[in-house]
């Protein structure tokens, strides 16, 4: 006999990993507020390879639309800047000579309609995964019957795996409406 728990634990890890990326992509979009997570995607070249902003300088927010960035090195600064303006960011850095500053523009409502469209997509690729991820586990109990498990334990697991899948999916509406409600804030 088979253990339910065979298809119940890889069914909870690939929805908790859904979550994990739907926290990590809503992370990146843009609500109007400075995050340094922005700058994620930029790459720098850095004695022959390229790296993260974060690995070559120190990145700050020092207010709601500000982001600071400030090079370890003198020579990184014309490196960070030209990443940056080359990036889909969409951000004109400025250069004092100290410190490369971006000054996060306020989003306009067609913008923020935008956002709030690409966190909706964000959140229903979650959920695919997730609905995925219970399907794949309910085969699994379905084949573990003709390998002889019985079918009241099939039944319970199955009543489990739809009580993982509804947690799960409360967790990604959560998310999203926490994300749509930053966005929407002006």
């Amino acid at each position: 006999m088979t253990d339910p728990k065979t298809y119940l634990n890889p069914a909870e890890e690939k929805m908790e990993m859904a979550v994990e990326f739907l926290d990590e992509a809503l992370a990146h979009i843009r609500a109007g507020k400075a995050n340094p997570k922005i700058l994620d995607s930029v790459r720098v070249s850095y004695y022959g390879s390229m790296a993260p902003i974060s690995n070559v300088a120190n990145v700050s927010v020092p207010d709601a639309r500000t982001i600071v960035i400030q090079p370890w090195e003198k020579a990184m600064f014309k490196e960070i800047e030209k990443a940056i303006i080359n990036s889909e960011i969409g951000i004109t850095p400025e250069n004092n000579g100290e410190v490369i500053r971006l000054n996060i523009p306020p989003l306009t409502e067609e913008r923020r309609k935008q956002l709030v469209k690409q966190s909706k997509a964000e959140a229903e690729q979650a959920k695919i995964s997730v609905r995925n991820a219970r399907r794949d586990a309910i085969e699994g109990l379905k084949k573990a019957i003709k390998k002889g498990m019985p079918e009241d334990v099939e039944k319970d697991a199955e009543a489990a795996v739809q009580k993982l899948h509804d947690k799960f999916l409360k967790r990604i509406d959560d998310l999203f409406a926490a994300k749509e409600k930053e966005i929407l804030t002006v």
